[in-house]
């Protein structure tokens, strides 16, 4: 019979590496004083803005659970690798956004991440960790992007950045949460048919981003 006891010590250990870097992707913000208010409501606003805005699109939530859901089904150490790797990117290219720094394609990228998400998870792509990675980080910076550049006007934007990379950590976890059914041959086939229905949405967006 399988222990208990390093099943529990992993996961400890990856709920450990997730609170760490989601604190890391938090971090790189703090140099953005200039878009504080300094003002308690602008904080707050900023917060409960960030906090809404991955939740307000179809778009934004398929590809975050997706991206718990292609981790859950390659195993570790990508369950916890690849949601680490998407909040830290996405810190990135939230400052661009931030910034104002313009990011040509940035609705079709987010588009395609729903897209190449859902066909990774209906097809059990298995690539190598890095490979895997780098596909869930690219993608990654154009949500970023889209979030930090729809700052909301008087808010602060460190809490705002603080607001939508904690968000995304939610949408990840509910994605691996959702994907434990992978350890049953039932659940397989049901998370590939998630994967398909991720993948049909992610086609849609594509098509109106396009279009």
């Amino acid at each position: 019979m399988t222990s208990i006891g390093p099943i529990r010590a992993r996961a400890v250990d990856a709920s450990r590496r997730l609170a760490a870097a989601m604190a890391l992707a938090c971090w790189p913000l703090l140099g953005w004083a200039h878009a504080e208010s300094g003002r308690a409501d602008g904080r707050l606003d900023g917060l409960l803005a960030g906090l809404q805005h991955p939740v307000s699109g179809l778009d934004h939530v398929l590809a975050m659970v997706a991206v718990g859901l292609w981790g859950a089904q390659l195993g570790a150490p990508a369950i916890w690798l690849l949601p680490l790797t998407f909040p830290l990117v996405m810190a990135f290219g939230g400052m661009l956004g931030l910034m104002g720094v313009p990011l040509p394609g940035a609705e079709v990228g987010i588009a395609l991440s729903a897209l190449v998400l859902g066909l990774a998870i209906v097809t059990a792509w298995r690539p190598a960790l890095w490979a895997a990675a780098a596909v869930v980080g690219f993608f990654a910076i154009f949500h970023g992007h889209a979030h930090g550049s729809e700052l909301p006007a008087g808010a602060s934007g460190l809490a705002y950045s603080l607001g939508f990379v904690a968000a995304t950590g939610a949408l990840h976890a509910c994605g691996i949460g959702i994907g434990v059914i992978q350890r049953w041959s039932a659940g397989q086939v049901v998370l590939r048919a998630a994967g398909a229905g991720v993948a049909a949405a992610g086609a849609a967006f594509l098509w109106r981003a396009i279009a």
